[in-house]
């Protein structure tokens, strides 16, 4: 349930009606905006007079909502949510461009690639450094010593940076990691979830390969039903019956999730399609339909790349990619 109150409701006013919800056992939800401020009702509402509730002076409006996620809902929240990374922000008008390799490999090719993606715009650094492979006997990853290349790239350059996490056991590793990314595998892991729920960190939720855009909004509300709100969504393809690209993406998705929700949406054209020759057009398709971002691949040397190389851009690539970017953000604001 939702409560709108009158733009001249006081602070006392609004803060005695709080405490009302609060004896009947609900927790409120505060947004307040520019013209108006929300109250979100979580929790057992079904005793809640709302012809009650509309009559006080203070009240323009009370609504019953019906989807189950709730505080990722943007009738809980109607302002678009700025997620801010160690100075990088993303959303309500902030464009975030993540950059850099499918994994980690040397401390000389994360710095590398970390200045060259740098100098062509991009806001945060990815690497990954726990690697969820398909195959057993795939490179999984340098795991904790990648995260401490990470940390090296980032006092070169001043770039946040972006990782994900495979088990919750692992948060004590990723305490320099300024957002940390789940990935499409582990959307649905919920215990890991309830756990970046209690954490002070940003975290980057990606879509499932097979999973509709409720079920990943009610996968953001498992994190922030544990106190955790700063979340960016994430669509990086699905699976469809077409095996011409790596996934099928869903551009559709960016209105989508803005329209049910307040996060802000970025678009990984790297992992949708598999093919470097298809990231351009992906990433231009997904600024020009209103992404809150991008999340790029980028190495150094994508022939020799331990993982993903078919699908990385060359550090001269992405700088052509961000220049024809912000030639369409110029068009499209």
């Amino acid at each position: 349930m939702i409560t709108v109150l009158k733009p001249n409701t006081t602070e006392d006013q609004r803060n005695q009606l709080i405490g009302w919800f609060e004896e009947q056992g609900l927790t409120v939800h505060v947004s307040v905006g520019e013209f108006q401020t929300v109250l979100g009702l979580v929790g057992d509402t079904s005793g809640v007079d709302i012809d009650m509730i509309r009559l006080l002076d203070i009240v323009a409006d009370v609504k019953r909502i019906s989807e189950p996620y709730k505080k990722a809902n943007r009738k809980f929240h109607p302002e678009d949510s700025v997620i801010d990374v160690h100075g990088a922000k993303c959303g309500g008008g902030n464009f975030a461009v993540i950059a850099g390799p499918c994994s980690v490999e040397s401390e000389e090719q994360i710095v590398e690639v970390a200045r060259r993606v740098k100098a062509a715009g991009a806001t945060m650094l990815r690497g990954g450094a726990f690697k969820p492979r398909t195959s057993p006997y795939a490179f999984q990853g340098m795991r904790a010593e990648g995260l401490e290349l990470l940390a090296i790239a980032k006092k070169e350059t001043g770039l946040p940076i972006v990782s994900e996490i495979m088990n919750e056991n692992h948060l004590d590793l990723f305490e320099d990691v300024d957002l940390i990314q789940v990935g499409a595998r582990n959307m649905q892991n919920f215990e890991l979830l309830k756990a970046l729920g209690h954490i002070d960190k940003p975290i980057l939720l990606k879509r499932g390969l097979a999973n509709t855009l409720e079920e990943l909004l009610m996968s953001a509300e498992y994190i922030m039903a544990g106190g955790n709100e700063n979340i960016i969504l994430c669509e990086r393809g699905i699976r469809t019956f077409d095996h011409y690209t790596r996934n099928t993406l869903d551009i559709s998705a960016v209105p989508g999730l803005h329209e049910m929700t307040h996060l802000p949406v970025i678009i990984d054209p790297s992992h949708s399609t598999g093919k470097a020759s298809f990231v351009r057009p992906a990433a231009l398709a997904a600024t020009a339909c209103g992404a809150d971002g991008l999340m790029i691949e980028v190495h150094n040397d994508p022939k020799k790349a331990l993982c993903d190389g078919a699908q990385s851009l060359t550090p001269d690539q992405f700088d052509e990619v961000m220049t024809t970017v912000r030639k369409v953000r110029e068009a499209v604001l």
